[in-house]
């Protein structure tokens, strides 16, 4: 029999969010925790949630709100499953790209504002909210889904400043979060150009394809992986 993990996902009405509650729900293994902005507005998730036999809870989660978040933690933390098990792995999937492909010179600050506290501030918020229950789990994992844009190493070149520099902080917080808790795994994960709203139509790649990959990948981590950058293939990103 194999052994049920529990999962929380941000940022879960939509786009790769979506795709990974879609996918994990397909093993009776998993439960799913869904966070997004209002799930009674959320059809998709109402649907799987009606056919999830109770392996899908819906949660009111804003990442950019600390009052959203501590009281989403506070109402998963009251769910008695999640309570015992804990969490095993946390996915800060939530992103945003307001700026567009905007330029360091060009830029709007407001977006750069707007995008830091989505991108990287909400992380941060969420994985000390629900950091006890990640530590009450077996898997204890914590994956910030970044982008190769945010990788210095990479040369991503000039467009895209907003989102590429909240990514390559984000990095960071992956790295600080791995040094300062040695009893959980942390990674940053970059799913790839995916077919999404914030990838667009021209992506190469299915968003099914791209999730795929980062099941595949965060299920094989192992502890000693903490702290590194991975692509959906399992490949290392260079930071």
């Amino acid at each position: 029999m194999s052994e049920n993990h529990v999962w929380l996902i941000t940022g879960a009405n939509r786009g790769i969010g979506l795709e990974l509650v879609k996918q994990l729900l397909q093993s009776p293994s998993n439960t799913v925790i869904a966070g997004c902005r209002s799930p009674s507005k959320a059809a998709d998730l109402q649907g799987l949630a009606a056919q999830a036999n109770g392996r899908l809870h819906l949660v009111a989660l804003d990442v950019s709100s600390q009052e959203s978040v501590t009281t989403a933690a506070v109402e998963v933390a009251r769910i008695p499953s999640i309570a015992e098990k804990g969490i095993d792995y946390l996915v800060n999937n939530a992103g945003i790209l307001p700026g567009g492909y905007d330029t360091a010179f060009g830029m709007d600050f407001s977006h750069l504002e707007q995008t830091f506290n989505t991108n990287v501030i909400g992380p941060a918020r969420v994985a000390q909210a629900f950091v006890g229950l990640v530590e009450k789990s077996t898997k204890k994992t914590i994956v910030n889904i970044s982008s190769t844009m945010g990788s210095i190493g990479s040369d991503p070149g000039a467009h895209g400043s907003s989102y590429a520099i909240s990514k390559t902080a984000l990095n960071m917080l992956t790295y600080k979060e791995a040094k300062e808790k040695s009893d959980i795994t942390v990674i940053s994960m970059c799913p790839g150009w995916l077919q999404t709203d914030l990838g667009g139509s021209s992506a190469p790649l299915h968003v099914s394809v791209g999730v795929e990959g980062i099941i595949k990948t965060v299920a094989g981590l192992t502890p000693s992986d903490s702290g590194k950058f991975f692509n959906m293939k399992g490949e290392i990103v260079p930071w």
